[in-house]
């Protein structure tokens, strides 16, 4: 294992640590600032994630959003592939994809002009730790190579970190959106 990729185990063993403290004490609270960016937005089509583990839920953001524009959730199609992102509709049926997030149980592909990204980790200046994959860079480098792509980060306060190890690939976040405030970049 190369130096970098210990820091990373290492900034990543601590964050998971931090969110699962800032989990088990919200109590599945913590949209509500994530409704109010993208009611903003209105009409924008959108992806988000289906919240897996300790990760903060950005559901009843999504669901708002689904009632005025296009909403997906990623589907990995595979290893060092960019993500794709099909429609997601509340109460609409899903199947079981990797990594235990649920997908659309009927894929409908869409490209989203704004991602709300799960993360283990973020800094002040729009660096994310993710999990490793890579997915997120992959996927942002190529849609902002065709538009102006807008990448909010959604996290627990306490996922936020000073001195991310980061590489020339990782695609920066334009907001960090916590249950008690946005960051922009």
């Amino acid at each position: 294992m190369s130096d970098l990729a210990e820091v990373k185990a290492a900034a990543r063993k601590a964050a998971f640590a931090r969110r699962k403290a800032a989990f088990d004490a919200a109590g599945g609270a913590g949209a509500g600032l994530l409704s109010g960016v993208l009611a903003g937005y209105r009409g924008v089509p959108l992806a988000g994630y289906m919240p897996i583990r300790t990760e903060i839920d950005p559901l009843p953001a999504m669901a708002e959003a689904a009632a005025h524009g296009p909403v997906g959730v990623p589907v990995i199609e595979a290893e060092g592939k960019p993500l794709k992102f099909s429609r997601w509709e509340p109460d609409g049926a899903l199947r079981d994809g990797p990594f235990g997030a649920k997908v659309p149980e009927v894929d409908d592909f869409f490209e989203p002009e704004i991602l709300i990204v799960p993360l283990v980790a973020f800094d002040r200046n729009g660096g994310r730790l993710g999990y490793g994959g890579g997915f997120y860079d992959r996927t942002l480098e190529l849609l902002r190579g065709k538009r102006a792509t807008l990448a909010i980060g959604f996290a627990f306060a306490a996922q936020e970190a000073e001195g991310l190890p980061l590489e020339p690939t990782d695609q920066p976040l334009d907001m960090v959106v916590t249950e008690k405030e946005v960051i922009g970049f």
